[in-house]
């Protein structure tokens, strides 16, 4: 029989020092290969305009520089809107669109999983169809929606439809009903629970992985947003809108361009990692046996 190794008087797989070894270089060599785009958004950051501008382009910066963030931030005090107003619309249209996105999602999913009545399949078919249609196709009937409704030039007109995503439902829908078994939830109603508190108590903690990827699915893309057809009004419109028009203002506004974008990614990604740490976690102990 071959000897196992031991670590710390536990006995691990049958590998060797040098595939232990191996593995890990391999990891760290596509660790390193995934983090160069975000490094060269960084260089590109902290290049003063002419390397900008240099042929062929330069990985490295020769002559760092902050300049670029200190000319981004004095074209956001110049704006006639204060950048703190574009900074709180995106903050504040992410976090309700998330939060609300995750809530209905989730008990919309449970609902149509977990919970037998007529017509549930027929209706998860038509969420999987929706699948299908790009926003730009529903385009104008969403516009003449929002019309009618008196939604265009507000928050919601953005926030209500980022509540209703057919990805966030079938993410959820799926995951539910592969990771939680009918018997956990019989246990708990058999215990007295009402329904509503097993799917608080019971499921959600069961899907935590598939919620959290909903977390940042969702919150990446409304922190993304841009210019909407639907906001009219400077005052409310996004922290990315306004960068946008930072950088129509020509040649010269590289360099705070190139800051920007440093500045509009840390935000997501700070989210993405803390999410992604949490569902290892989750992923490493949640398995069940019945």
């Amino acid at each position: 029989m071959a000897k196992l190794r031991t670590r710390k008087h536990k006995v691990v797989l049958n590998r060797s020092a040098g595939g232990d070894a191996g593995i890990a270089t391999l990891l760290v060599l596509m660790g390193a290969f995934m983090f160069l785009p975000m490094l060269y958004v960084v260089m590109q950051s902290l290049k003063p305009l002419d390397e900008l501008w240099m042929f062929p382009p330069r990985f490295y910066v020769i002559s760092p520089t902050l300049k670029n963030f200190g000319d981004l931030f004095k074209l956001m005090g110049d704006s006639w809107v204060p950048f703190s107003r574009y900074i709180f619309n995106t903050v504040f249209i992410s976090i309700l669109g998330t939060a609300g996105n995750l809530i209905l999602s989730s008990l919309a999913a449970y609902a149509l999983s977990k919970i037998k009545f007529p017509g549930r399949n027929w209706m998860f078919q038509m969420v999987v169809l929706s699948l299908m249609f790009h926003a730009t196709v529903t385009g104008i009937c969403n516009f003449i929606t929002m019309s009618t409704l008196h939604w265009v030039d507000t928050y919601l007109a953005i926030i209500i439809p980022s509540w209703c995503t057919s990805l966030g439902l079938y993410l959820m829908k799926q995951f539910m009903e592969s990771n939680i078994t009918d018997a956990v939830l019989e246990s708990a109603r058999l215990d007295g629970s009402t329904e509503f508190n097993t799917f608080l108590t019971i499921a959600m903690p069961m899907v935590k992985p598939a919620w959290l990827t909903l977390i940042i699915y969702c919150f990446q893309g409304l922190w993304n947003t841009g210019a909407s057809v639907y906001i009219q009004s400077e005052q409310l419109k996004t922290f990315n809108y306004a960068i946008g028009q930072i950088l129509a203002g020509g040649i010269q506004r590289a360099g705070a361009g190139a800051a920007s974008t440093v500045v509009m990614m840390l935000v997501p990604i700070t989210v993405f990692v803390i999410s992604q740490s949490n569902i290892i976690e989750t992923m490493g102990s949640s398995g069940m046996k019945d």
